[in-house]
């Protein structure tokens, strides 16, 4: 691990303009690559104390052994200068966007004598238009066969060509009506490039004014009695109205655009792109990247903008260009954008209609493509034992964490304070074995006091069973009907969501009940650094690591059962009545009662006689209910605050309406949290 302080450039040697600078390993090789608008500010940055610097930034700098820099004369030349070094070098440190050559195109290779449509993926090269990126072979295929009947252009390969006009015989497509056959000379050269000009030309979208030409080609035949031209110019017709349907118009006036969209957490991002075109989805593609360095959404934006755009010019950039952030700052991408286009493009963020509408279902699929990654990723056997072996490594344990077991503390505002235990076994959850806990031994917001308390309760109830059961056997950890006892089982490692605080609670709530053989470790969000008892200072793992990867779904899984169990509570105490209080009154009879008369207003003004009508409730029920609701107050009365009228039967009381609290929705919890035993 490098100092940095010994290859620090002296202050004044750093120009104070902008430029593009490059830190290189020991090796000489570039593992960084960044842009400024002031080199000397940017850079200055770096060298300050490692403390201070993000977990990330702090790896880069110890790993590089020096820096240089090349000055350039304004932003937009820094942009350009920096996609072509990452390209060149390809640094380890800087976002990488993977999977983007997977993807086939729609190509006419109109550099040949003879202009061929075929699936191509890779690089683009000169003299091939390039249609799409589609996300399957076979979506190119089915299209290129409706088209081929309108269209007949060539499409087999040289070898193929060249066999044909040897022996003189073209190939089943030419004898069938969907290749012109210029191996043959059934066309010339001239013709037959007007051909895939005019495939070219329906591709891009211009398509009203070629189906208007055939309609009225089609209906001149009609007109002269050639029918059978009249009909093969209708079913030509049909041919390319069912190939527009596969795209359907997302965006009125024609508009080419494209939209992108980011999801990302502490870790890696997805970035998804739909191609518009003359109002449709011509296109599709996706990415995901490790987050190995500091990033902003808006700077995600600004690296997925170079790599759609840093090999394209003309029509291939669009006149607009959505996005969910905008880079800081704007004006040199938006020019840069400009200058491969050749004409103005508008780099903005959707607000309103359809273009907003669209940006949301581009959301979507970033959002399904980030968990479909991590689904991926979490699923693989290989990679699971890797990460325990890696949090085995960097927490210096004896073997690998085979079950862990995360905690965390969820309230709003000091109230409903409740805590969640969620276990992984081998690297996977284990929800069967899920438990929540309300906070008993005091009221109001203390996250520390909080753990101690849970921790204190859960291994307890572990110390009780083992102390009763002596030597455990397999079957003695197991309850009668065959399922694990509820505490049964220790973890290898304890994992609570939070910092230095929080570790120090949980590590003293095992040390007052004796248990020294579970490990403690804590994950805090913002830094993603891990904490250990009795450590100042944090381990950090690789951004890369599996090992954190791991850590970092524990610990969201456990804030998520948390979150849920905390809202449901909120949720039953928000519906509370005081039929609730009713003994002998359960949820069946309460809902009839609410039913017949509407509100609980009303039913508090009943009389005993008129109670006694539901049906299902006896005289002595009904009294009772009358006593309650005498004795229990009445809610104040609600008020309109945008007319300020008073609201009338404000005790509603009907059972599945939920409130939230301000600004914040009541969401239900997945459907296996009920299986979280409340403890």
């Amino acid at each position: 691990m490098a100092d940095p302080s010994s290859y620090r450039p002296t202050p004044g040697d750093i120009p104070d303009t902008p430029g593009v600078y490059r830190f290189r390993d020991e090796h000489r090789r570039v593992i960084y690559v960044g842009k400024a608008k002031s080199l000397r500010q940017r850079l200055a940055s770096y060298f300050q104390d490692l403390a201070n610097l993000h977990p990330r930034t702090r790896s880069m700098v110890t790993t590089a052994a020096s820096v240089e820099w090349t000055v350039v004369s304004t932003e937009v030349e820094a942009l350009q200068l920096e996609y072509s070094w990452i390209k060149e070098y390809d640094p380890r440190f800087n976002v990488k966007y993977r999977d983007d050559k997977s993807y086939p195109y729609l190509a006419v290779t109109m550099g040949e004598e003879f202009p061929r449509v075929q699936v191509m993926r890779g690089h683009k090269k000169k003299g091939v238009r390039y249609f799409g990126p589609y996300a399957h072979a076979w979506a190119i295929r089915d299209t290129v066969d409706l088209l081929l009947r309108v269209f007949p252009v060539r499409t087999c390969s040289a070898g193929v060509f060249k066999n044909a006009a040897r022996t003189g015989r073209p190939c089943l497509l030419g004898y069938i009506g969907k290749c012109s056959a210029p191996c043959v000379e059934r066309i010339t050269p001239e013709e037959h490039r007007d051909l895939a000009e005019e495939f070219c030309d329906f591709m891009a979208g211009r398509t009203g004014t070629y189906l208007r030409r055939l309609e009225k080609r089609m209906t001149l035949a009609a007109e002269e009695m050639e029918y059978e031209r009249a009909a093969r110019l209708r079913d030509d017709i049909e041919a390319l109205k069912k190939a527009m349907e596969k795209n359907a118009v997302v965006l009125a006036d024609a508009t080419d655009a494209d939209l992108i969209a980011v999801a990302e957490d502490e870790l890696e991002a997805a970035v998804q792109i739909f191609h518009v075109r003359g109002g449709r989805v011509r296109g599709q593609r996706g990415w995901v990247t490790d987050k190995v360095e500091e990033i902003t959404t808006g700077a995600l934006v600004e690296h997925a903008l170079q790599q759609l755009y840093g090999e394209e010019t003309g029509d291939a950039v669009p006149k607009e260009v959505l996005v969910p952030a905008l880079p800081d700052p704007v004006e040199p991408v938006q020019q840069w954008l400009t200058g491969r286009r050749g004409a103005n493009v508008s780099l903005r963020i959707p607000q309103r209609g359809d273009k907003k509408a669209l940006m949301e279902t581009v959301q979507r699929n970033a959002q399904q493509s980030l968990v479909l990654h991590k689904t991926k990723r979490a699923s693989d056997l290989t990679t699971r034992s890797r990460a325990l072996e890696e949090i085995a490594e960097a927490l210096d344990l004896d073997s690998a964490p085979l079950r862990i077991e995360c905690y965390d503390i969820s309230h709003l505002q000091g109230d409903d304070v409740v805590a969640s235990m969620v276990v992984f076994e081998d690297g996977l959850a284990r929800k069967s074995e899920y438990r929540r806990f309300q906070i008993k031994s005091f009221a109001g917001q203390d996250d520390v006091r909080s753990m101690h308390e849970v921790l204190s309760r859960r291994f307890r109830r572990y110390l009780a069973e083992k102390e009763r059961t002596g030597e455990w056997t397999e079957e003695e950890l197991k309850e009668d009907d065959g399922r694990p006892k509820r505490f049964a089982y220790p973890p290898q490692l304890v994992v609570v969501d939070g910092g230095q605080p929080q570790v120090r609670a949980a590590q003293r709530a095992l040390d007052e009940l004796g248990i020294d053989d579970i490990a403690v470790c804590g994950l805090a969000k913002r830094l993603e650094e891990v904490w250990l008892p009795g450590e100042d200072d944090p381990v950090v793992l690789p951004r890369t690591s599996e090992g954190l990867y791991l850590l970092q779904r524990v610990r969201d899984e456990a804030h998520r059962f948390a979150i849920s169990y905390q809202r449901s509570k909120r949720a039953k105490r928000i519906r509370a009545t005081p039929l609730d209080d009713v003994p002998g009154l359960g949820e069946t009879r309460r809902q009839a009662l609410i039913k017949h008369f509407g509100s609980v207003k009303k039913l508090r003004s009943a009389t005993i006689d008129q109670i006694c009508e539901v049906p299902g409730i006896g005289r002595k029920t009904a009294e009772t209910v009358a006593v309650a609701l005498a004795q229990a107050a009445p809610a104040a009365p609600a008020v309109n605050t945008a007319t300020g009228e008073i609201m009338e039967d404000v005790e509603d009381g009907v059972p599945g309406t939920t409130a939230g609290a301000p600004g914040e929705p009541v969401t239900a919890g997945a459907p296996d949290d009920r299986r979280g035993q409340e403890t």
